[in-house]
This record gives structure tokens, C-alpha cells and sequence, in this order.
């Protein structure tokens, strides 16, 4: 089979997947000096996730809250931005490290049965424990790769099912990609693997991405709000764009180029339910550790410094509020305020 052929194939199965409603897209950048910055965008079919910004600190006590639940305890800080109250979505811990989660309607978890006796996680837990516990893109794949936990997906609540896969990138610019395909974990760990959407899975991501290589991103780029469109542009434009040293002209960067793949308000596809608007966007400074979000009903950007953040152990939980309030803006690092852990979200087990 050519690669035009493969390709074609590819296509259409992209066509014909499972519709879903999320079609998110993360994109690692390259600067000069170090400098680097990971953004992605969140698309959903409701109009409110009830999205807030939470700062958590070193020692703190987690469980999966599952029915046999997998505990552990932070051993860095974080800032996440969550969903429903009840999941980390995308999030950077005080050593650099972002993970983003993403939908992903072909994966499958592994199936509960007598002879497994480990413990579970929840995918609502997935990007918090990771920020957690780890401080490098490696640690990640080394440590998730021993799979203490067997991974469970919920039910969000729209209704739709809550199938992911995970990114992860650190201040050096390396990344994984992490799948549950058929029950079994799949791991992409590259400096390479910089750019991630939802369908198709991500080997099948690599292969479009190769075939928009071979036409010239400079003669044509594919248009269109699909998963593999917008892989094809942001692939080409995060590194096509200026490559600097300066965080203020790189986070500038990274923001245009997750605009330029953004889904715009009110853009319904009649027999496309998997094309949802998006909701925010998330810009991550790795190397000055800087965290910046953006509500697209929102003007303006806010941002959180996380080398100026109190993480230490037993200084509490803190959040952000956001749902309901759509005019914050600007240096909001000390505006967290404490709060009571949230649990996440109840697997359908």
C-alpha cells in the first residue's frame, strides 16, 4: 500500500469514528535559550465546565475515589485547571512538567476481572497524579509504564463517556504520549512527539502528519475543524513560528498558534457532533514556570507564577473561582484562595 493509499484510509476511518464531543489539540514549542512552552485548547459541546484554577501543595493526601482506590501523596506542587469540579483536565507542577488530558473515543481500559488485585485510578485523577508525582517527562514513562493501577473511565456528566489519552512534556521539551488501546498501554516518548488531538489514535496521528510533511505546509495546510486537520496545523505552524529566547514573544506565540486551531463560538457542523467549541486555553512557560489560561468569553488573559506560589507541605488547598466569573484577569498568584479538596469524579465500575 502507497502512502496516498494509507493515507486515504486513514481519512476515512478519522470519517467514521465514534462521534464525541471534545476535539482538543496540544502543541509543544521550541525556543531558543530553553526556552519552552506547551498550549492546548479545550472543546466541549456545553457551554460551561464549571472551570476553575487550583493551586495544591507538597504532602498532600490523594485518593482515586474508586472502590478500590489508589492512594498516594504529592511530592511537588501544582497548578490545574479542573472540570465539573471533579477532574484535572490540564495542569504544571513546580518542577516544569505539564500534562494535558485529551479525548480520545477509541480508547479502552483494562477489564475488571478476579485476578487483578491492583488498586484503580480514575482517569478524573490521571493528570493529578502524574503532576504529583513526577518531575520529568522520563520519570512519567518509567513510573506509568509499571502500571500500579489499573486505570477506570467515568461517566462525565453530560453523559458523554469519558475515554482519554494523556500528554506530557517537561522544561526540556521532551514528551509521551499515553494510550489505552484494546486494554493495553501505549507510550509515545519523543522530544518529537510534540503536537496531539483527539481521533485518531496516535500512531494513526504520525502517519497523517507524515503525509501533510510530503505536500508542503507552506503550499497547502487542510483547513477544516477535524482532529487531523488541525494536527496537520499545528505540527506545521508551532514550528514554523519564531523561534525566541524572549517567554513574552514565545507564550504570544503559543497562544496564536492554539487560536489558529481553535474551534470558533457557535460553530455547529450539522451530523458532526464530534466539533464543539472551545471552551479555554491554557499556555504553560516551562522554563519560568508561569501558567496562563484564558476563557475564550473572556477579553483577557490571567496568569499564575509558580515560582512565587507557597507549595509547601500543609499550607492547604487553594483555588481560583472561575466558574462565574468570566471579567479575571491578569497576575492572579495571589489570589487563590483555600478551599476543601474536591473528590474526583465516581468511575463506572
Amino acid at each position: 500500500m502507497n502512502l496516498r493509499v494509507a493515507i486515504a484510509s486513514l481519512l476515512t476511518a478519522s470519517l467514521l469514528a465514534p462521534a464525541v464531543s471534545d476535539a482538543c489539540t496540544r502543541a509543544v514549542y521550541f525556543g531558543k535559550e530553553g526556552q519552552t512552552v506547551t498550549g492546548r485548547t479545550m472543546d466541549w459541546f456545553v457551554s460551561d465546565m464549571d472551570t476553575n484554577l487550583w493551586l495544591y501543595p507538597r504532602g498532600l493526601e490523594r485518593t482515586s475515589n474508586t472502590s478500590a482506590p489508589f492512594n498516594w501523596k504529592s511530592k511537588y506542587g501544582s497548578v490545574v485547571t479542573t472540570i465539573y469540579e471533579g477532574a484535572a483536565a490540564d495542569g504544571m507542577n513546580e518542577k516544569g512538567l505539564v500534562a494535558n488530558l485529551l479525548y480520545l473515543a477509541e480508547a479502552r481500559y483494562p477489564a475488571a476481572n478476579a485476578a487483578d488485585k491492583r488498586p484503580t485510578l480514575s482517569i478524573a485523577a490521571w493528570v493529578q497524579y502524574v503532576l504529583d508525582t513526577y518531575a520529568t517527562t522520563t520519570e512519567a514513562v518509567e513510573g506509568l509504564r509499571k502500571e500500579a493501577f489499573r486505570m477506570v473511565p467515568i461517566l462525565a456528566p453530560s453523559g458523554e463517556p469519558g475515554t482519554v489519552h494523556l500528554s506530557v512534556s517537561d522544561a526540556s521539551g521532551d514528551s509521551a504520549i499515553f494510550e489505552y488501546i484494546d486494554g493495553k498501554l501505549t507510550i509515545h516518548h519523543g522530544r518529537q512527539y510534540q503536537v496531539m488531538t483527539n481521533s485518531p489514535t496516535f500512531g494513526e496521528q504520525l502517519g497523517l502528519e507524515k503525509y501533510w510533511k510530503t505536500i508542503g505546509g507552506a503550499t497547502m495546510l487542510p483547513g477544516t475543524n477535524r482532529a487531523s486537520d488541525r494536527f496537520a496545523r499545528a505540527s506545521y505552524y508551532i514550528n514554523e513560528s519564531t523561534q525566541t529566547a524572549d517567554p513574552r514573544r514565545a507564550v504570544a506565540t503559543v497562544f496564536s498558534v492554539m487560536r489558529n486551531i481553535s474551534v470558533p463560538i457557535g460553530i455547529k457542523i450539522p451530523g458532526q457532533p464530534n466539533i464543539a467549541d472551545t471552551l479555554w486555553l491554557t499556555v504553560s512557560d516551562q522554563k519560568n514556570k508561569v501558567y496562563y489560561y484564558q476563557d475564550t468569553n473572556s477579553p483577557s488573559i490571567l496568569w499564575a507564577k509558580l515560582n512565587e506560589l507557597d507549595f509547601t507541605e500543609g499550607s492547604g488547598p487553594r483555588k481560583l473561582q472561575l466558574d462565574g466569573n468570566p471579567d479575571v484577569s491578569g497576575d492572579q498568584t495571589r489570589h487563590f484562595k483555600p478551599a476543601a479538596l474536591f473528590k474526583f469524579l465516581a468511575p463506572k465500575e
